[in-house]
């Protein structure tokens, strides 16, 4: 039973959850605090975010961390920025992952061009470089980093560490660079809500079950949007902490902003095992401490689940989904062809054979799949078991070389490999779309963080198209051991025989590069011919001229569709290159729609007519003038550039390049009914674009012009509550409302200089 509070509580002593409007009452018996001012105090996060924060005011925190990381997807962005911005070396432990783009099967040398870069500059800056196949980012930072009471800030959205008592966040490149500048985190307090644990998990049913069971309630209805989960409660103990690093991670697809849980001596005993017994912290909440909301969880009644196409909160019990197949998966392929808009068949229940579905591949893997309990009780589950010789296929990729040496040295790879299963290296590929992609109209099973459309490497453009559903290990592998026939894990009866778990750290000894404070000035940063600077951008003038260039009135815009994963990884060193593929699968027009604007806008810049390149603009320009009070508007000094609208963009992945790709080729600002997550739209400003949000429905098309007067004055007065805007449509000017929520000084300067790059420079 998952169950939220519908207002804000009261957490007594650890223990009893007392409603705010029930707390007078038992304040007056416990001695507690009454204000709830001084009982918010209370909590493991305030503690956290005091001890970080760099500024007297607790209301608008000003945050630096103890450590960073990114993966070889984004390292290089954050570097090249940092650098363009004046960086001389990393003030703070920097780690270097190489899990993204570890194969270097496709685009010739440019994926190994970015390993060697990222080398090279752990070496320049004083960083730490964990070459490919050795660890997936979350794990090696799990491993090696993360401690009680620390905050790290990385650039993947999945940068979790609460359940070893680190506050992560997961954040676009752009707040790297402030970090690796010396800047500050800025946000005003989150809320923070209390994840109270109780009961002890049922055999078979494992992490990302519990996860699941949490997205599917708190998802849609934004209940913990940009909040900070905090877990609390018995229920923890019944865990390990390895299993309570499954469901962390996992927190993300909550649009939470980060996590934080109460630790115990088996936190202790996994840092103890990994060496680093004095990073441990004992946090728990105090006495009484105020919560915005609870997310109440009874262990006991969470069943094996499943996360069907395509997101991770579209959950069903699995044996709810089994007695209704027909019905649930019919639903599925009504979205799936929202999603293929007719470019490709995908069907399900073609997939149900005697009454049981079939599924064609299963895949245990990365942050979430690929930690040793899971892999472990998978390894059970199919000893002396048969995957079968049949199109259903099992790929397993431990988190890290230690956790993979450890499974062989225990004989569970012997095991899996005896039952068909194909062992990887620590690989975050699955999760992304650029390894064990399925065939067309095929459906994976994975143990992995997200299920989105195409994100497993489909192409409905192509024609192509397959889906992931998300299970648990443990589900998974009592799939395989049906032949690939979608079965529970409460079918067997092999669960929770896990040995302890032996870390051994000789590879990290061996193969990874600890630079932290020795950084070496005269080394030279190794460029590929696929790593280009980024390109110049120009600083915000007063006025601005928009235009359409994509209207997408989809629920939900994801940062994949945006700027989609799998292939396009290889040109994430190449600004203008990747930007090619900026909405390729959602929209395939809009490339050129923007490039033609930052065309016009290149011209201005230059000194010369942009009607010249666009003849229509002379109807536009002659429209603007016409409207009472903008008769002096000065043409040649308003930005022409392009936008798109969404109703809710950015959930998802952290990676920045969903907004740069966007400014490279001329845009300049989103249009929006709200941001999916707080990371997108820091992405838009970092990146030099207005953040616009809209309350009604937008009349505009693809194709329209949108004239937005005296922008810069509204940034520079910070009244952006009302901007008044006119859509031009041929000789007529029909006026719109936008606004723009909170920003801090320091991004409305970056907006207004065009980019965090431009910002930076002028700061020297």
């Amino acid at each position: 039973m998952v169950k939220l509070y519908d207002s804000g509580v009261y957490l007594i002593n650890e223990r009893e959850i007392v409603p705010e409007e029930e707390y007078s009452k038992a304040g007056a018996v416990t001695g507690a605090p009454a204000d709830r001012e001084e009982a918010k105090k209370g909590t493991i996060s305030y503690g956290i975010l005091k001890q970080h924060n760099t500024s007297d005011d607790m209301s608008h925190l000003k945050i630096k961390f103890d450590a960073m990381t990114s993966h070889d997807l984004t390292f290089v962005g954050v570097i090249q920025t940092a650098k363009a911005s004046g960086m001389e070396k990393f003030p703070i432990p920097y780690v270097l992952t190489n899990c993204h783009n570890s194969l270097c099967a496709v685009g010739g040398t440019i994926n190994e061009d970015d390993h060697v870069f990222g080398l090279s500059a752990a070496q320049k800056y004083g960083g730490i470089y964990v070459p490919p196949h050795i660890a997936v980012i979350h794990q090696y930072m799990r491993e090696m980093h993360a401690g009680g009471g620390q905050m790290i800030l990385g650039s993947d959205s999945h940068t979790r560490y609460g359940a070893l008592g680190t506050m992560a966040i997961g954040e676009g490149g752009g707040e790297l660079v402030k970090q690796l500048l010396s800047d500050t985190y800025d946000l005003d307090y989150p809320d923070i809500i209390a994840v109270y644990l109780t009961g002890k998990p049922n055999p078979g049913a494992g992490p990302q079950d519990i996860a699941l069971a949490i997205i599917g309630a708190v998802f849609k209805n934004g209940y913990v949007k940009n909040k900070v989960m905090e877990f609390v409660g018995p229920g923890i103990a019944s865990m390990s902490t390895d299993f309570r690093n499954g469901i962390d991670v996992m927190t993300t697809e909550t649009t939470c902003l980060s996590s934080i849980w109460s630790t115990d001596e088996d936190t202790r005993s996994y840092l103890t095992a990994h060496g680093r017994e004095a990073d441990y912290q004992e946090l728990k909440p105090a006495a009484a401490a105020y919560y915005d909301g609870c997310v109440y969880v009874d262990l006991s009644t969470v069943k094996p689940m499943i996360a069907l196409p395509f997101h991770p909160s579209n959950t069903y019990e699995i044996d709810e989904l089994n007695e209704n197949l027909g019905d649930i998966l019919r639903l599925v392929e009504i979205e799936a062809e929202k999603v293929s808009k007719g470019r490709a068949g995908f069907t399900l229940t073609d997939k149900i054979v005697n009454g049981k579905l079939q599924v064609q591949q299963g895949i245990i893997a990365g942050c979430a799949g690929g930690n040793y309990t899971n892999v472990i009780e998978a390894a059970n589950a199919l000893k002396g078991k048969d995957c079968g010789y049949g199109e259903f296929s099992l790929s397993v990729y431990p988190s890290s070389q230690p956790v993979y040496m450890d499974l062989v040295r225990k004989g569970a790879v012997t095991d899996l490999m005896e039952a068909g299963a194909v062992l990887k290296t620590a690989f975050c590929g699955p999760c992304f779309g650029a390894g064990d992609t399925p065939a067309h109209n095929g459906l994976s099973i994975r143990h992995t963080t997200r299920n989105f459309p195409n994100r497993e490497g489909s192409k409905p453009g192509n024609g192509q198209m397959a889906a992931v559903a998300l299970m648990d290990a443990r589900s998974i592998a009592a799939t395989a051991a049906n032949g690939g026939v979608l079965t529970s894990a409460e079918a067997f009866d092999c669960w929770e025989n896990i040995p302890d778990y032996q870390f051994d750290g000789t590879v990290y000894k061996k193969r990874i590069y600890q630079g932290f404070n020795q950084e070496q000035k005269e080394k030279e940063l190794v460029c590929g011919p696929n790593i280009k600077d980024w390109p110049e951008m120009s600083a915000l003038t007063e006025n601005i001229l928009l235009k359409v260039c994509s209207k997408i009135m989809d629920e939900v815009t994801t940062t994949d569709e945006l700027i989609p994963s799998g292939e396009t990884a290889s040109y994430r060193s190449n600004p203008l290159g990747l930007a090619e593929f900026t909405l390729s699968r959602r929209d395939p027009a809009y490339v050129e729609r923007s490039k033609c604007a930052d065309r016009l806008e290149k011209a201005r810049t230059a000194g010369k007519s942009p009607a010249e390149l666009e003849p229509e603009l002379i109807k536009i320009y002659d429209t603007i003038k016409k409207i009472p009070g903008m008769e002096s508007i000065e043409i040649a000094d308003t930005e022409i550039g392009s936008m798109i609208y969404a109703i809710k963009p950015g959930d998802g992945s952290a990676r920045e390049q969903a907004a740069s790709c966007q400014r490279v080729i001329g845009g300049l600002a989103n249009i929006t009914r709200e941001y999916a997550t707080k990371r997108y739209r820091s992405n838009v400003m970092n990146w030099g674009m207005l953040p616009f949000q809209m309350k009604d429905e937008p009349e505009f098309e693809t194709g329209d012009y949108i004239f937005v007067p005296g922008v810069r004055t509204a940034l520079e007065s910070g009244n952006m509550s009302d901007i008044k805007a006119y859509v031009i449509k041929k000789d007529s000017a029909e006026e719109i409302h936008l606004y723009i929520t909170d920003m801090t000084q320091e991004e409305r300067e970056i907006v207004k200089a065009g980019s965090l790059i431009n910002y930076n420079r002028k700061r020297k």
